[in-house]
């Protein structure tokens, strides 16, 4: 099948997607591919959702069409505070509000913590149950802190006492068939998009302060994917909340450098530069291959470069065509300015 056969149509906020097929079986009306898979599509995220500069309100950004928003959070060590905030490890700078009910959006005092921002989520839903599956990448900037009672247990404690049963979960793409994250994807056990309406998906990256500092040898990314490895043997896999990100573009499979042979096959999100991956010519329909989540980053930064807040819609379907072509599954960048009709596009992968 030519792969502009295979382009899905771009559409606003609609889960239903259905693949293009060969011309003779698509005028015959009677023969349709199945619904893609989740892994089989590309999308649209922003980048810093919670930036009061692009958004008033972090409702504001969940309306926003964009299939991954993210957050930047510090484990405040002194008052055992989840903190929101891009610089500011003490205190919260961000536009969540103090918001637990749907007519409480819009409205309350911003700057609040984690737990905040995930009740802003739920109260949305509430408003908005059939949304769009969104993806949460939530940046650790200064790592766990598990000593201090903020680790991996509580960050999902936390998520499933805000969020009950709306978050789409490791132990959801297991099911009861698959021993690994890696085996379940390489299965392609992801549910078709339009099946994710209503869930949430949250991604766990390394943050910028955690990796510069020499002290830190224990990163996000390896600490939870130690927590899912832990988990599954424990038989309590169901606990944990959050998919954890091999972050960086990278040639080939990045596990297999970066990670104990225990805990590579609880990773099948990745999440890297889209520039590093397209302009260095890294072959990246291996994590297509293997329904991988491929975040590509800073979209706007692929040669030719684009406006990094506000270019125009052709352009934005331009670089997302161009980005499905080359197998990521999200691409991000600061296109907040964007209508909804823009940053809810979808498009076939591959």
């Amino acid at each position: 099948m030519r792969r502009a056969a295979r382009r899905l149509a771009a559409l606003a906020g609609a889960g239903l997607m259905l693949m293009a097929l060969p011309g003779n079986a698509r005028a015959a009306g009677t023969t349709r591919t199945a619904a893609p898979t989740y892994s089989n599509v590309t999308a649209i995220g922003t980048h810093n959702a919670y930036d009061k500069s692009k958004y008033t309100y972090f409702a504001q950004a969940l309306d926003s069409g964009a299939s991954l928003l993210e957050l930047d959070v510090y484990v405040d060590t002194i008052t055992k505070r989840w903190r929101v905030s891009h610089s500011n490890p003490w205190g919260d700078d961000n536009n969540c509000e103090n918001a637990k009910t749907p007519g409480d959006l819009y409205s309350k005092a911003r700057d609040q913590d984690l737990g905040s921002c995930l009740d802003n989520i739920a109260a949305w839903h509430q408003l908005h149950p059939d949304h769009r599956p969104i993806v949460f990448k939530v940046e650790m900037k200064v790592g766990f802190y598990g000593k201090g009672g903020l680790g991996p247990d509580q960050f999902d404690a936390l998520v499933a006492s805000k969020l009950g049963n709306i978050v789409y979960k490791p132990s959801d793409l297991l099911g009861s068939t698959y021993p690994t994250l890696d085996a379940a994807a390489k299965a392609n056990a992801w549910p078709s998009r339009d099946a994710l309406k209503g869930k949430v998906m949250f991604e766990l990256i390394p943050g910028t302060v955690e990796m510069k500092n020499p002290f830190d040898h224990y990163w996000t990314d390896q600490e939870y994917g130690e927590h899912l490895r832990d988990l599954y043997a424990a038989g309590n896999i169901s606990r944990a909340e959050a998919f954890p990100a091999v972050l960086g573009a990278a040639s080939g499979d990045p596990r297999t450098s970066r990670y104990d042979a225990s805990i590579r096959p609880w990773f099948v999100f990745f999440d890297g530069d889209a520039a590093t991956y397209v302009n260095n010519g890294y072959d990246t329909s291996w994590y297509d291959t293997g329904h991988y989540i491929l975040i590509m980053t800073g979209a706007d930064g692929v040669s030719p470069a684009i406006s990094s807040t506000n270019p125009t819609d052709a352009e934005v379907a331009s670089r997302l065509s161009l980005l499905a072509s080359r197998h990521a599954s999200l691409i991000t960048s600061d296109w907040s300015a964007k209508s909804p009709s823009v940053l809810s596009s979808v498009t076939a992968r591959g």
